[in-house]
């Protein structure tokens, strides 16, 4: 159990692993999110399911490479086993037949963001997804994205792919046009980007998700690290989320905790490398 049976580099640090968990895939559900360990003492990494195939077993996750803990989970490879993975946890993800949906994808949160997509659609909904990054390289499932939906709209910030824009310039003209006929729409990625996006639908009053996926530490509610003021009020995203009103989300402190921890990320992250380049 737990092997990784594929595993793959889909952009620069960015890394796909599908895993044999067939517990979890036996529940998994769109915007359930796993605890993942490379080892014994490893740190517990929340990774939200980006795949899941209940038949053969297995669920797919996706990682970029930030600190020590998904440096030691993107160095295994196939045929290795992760020490634990648990799950599934949080919220799904709201389904339902909305008639016409956007879901806007930045970044990693093209993962988050593929098997909400493919549910909706699935379910007989019109699904436009807008997927952007900041270049060309770090766009990865284009082609699975755009099977996934009606209209697959691709932006990049310099233009080397798709159209040169951000997210937020395609997500307001489709709701200059049409915003009567949006039943929802999910906004996954950076933070800053979500909180724009949040920005760009609330004059329209359509229901905005957004996943906080990236505060979550623990992932179970006892270290109180991914605190959130969704409504005025204080939220666990792993136990209450981890998706939320975006426009009821105080975005500012939101952006405020993801930067707590940076001094101690760089100083785990320079031993582990010291440590890694003293054993080879």
């Amino acid at each position: 159990m737990l092997k990784i049976l594929h595993k793959r580099e889909v952009a620069p640090r960015i890394h796909e692993m599908v895993i044999e968990a067939p517990d979890i895939a036996a529940k998994a559900q769109p915007g359930h999110f796993v605890i993942a360990m490379a080892d014994e003492v490893g740190e517990r990494i929340p990774l939200t399911i980006a795949d899941y195939d209940r038949a053969a077993g297995s669920v797919t996750l996706v990682l970029m490479t930030v600190g020590v803990s998904s440096t030691k989970l993107s160095r295994l490879n196939e045929g290795d086993s992760l020490y634990a993975l648990i799950g599934p946890l949080g919220h799904p993800s709201e389904m339902g037949n909305f008639g016409s949906v956007i879901l806007v994808a930045g970044g990693v949160g093209t993962a988050p963001v593929y098997p909400i997509a493919k549910k909706l659609h699935e379910l007989g909904n019109h699904v436009t997804v807008i997927q952007g990054a900041r270049t060309k390289d770090i766009l990865f499932w284009t082609e699975k994205m755009a099977g996934a939906c009606d209209e697959h709209i691709v932006v990049t910030d310099d233009g080397t792919a798709g159209r040169k824009a951000l997210v937020t310039e395609p997500l307001k003209e489709i709701l200059e046009a049409k915003a009567a006929e949006i039943g929802c729409i999910w906004i996954i990625g950076p933070a800053i980007m979500m909180k724009f996006c949040a920005k760009t639908t609330e004059p329209f009053g359509v229901k905005t998700f957004a996943s906080l996926n990236t505060i979550m530490i623990d992932g179970t509610g006892m270290c109180g690290g991914c605190r959130c003021t969704v409504g005025g009020q204080t939220k666990f995203t792993c136990c209450d989320g981890p998706e939320f009103d975006a426009h009821a989300i105080d975005w500012d402190s939101v952006l405020k905790r993801q930067q707590i921890y940076k001094c101690e990320e760089k100083c785990a992250m320079d031993r582990y490398v010291a440590t890694w380049q003293q054993e080879q």
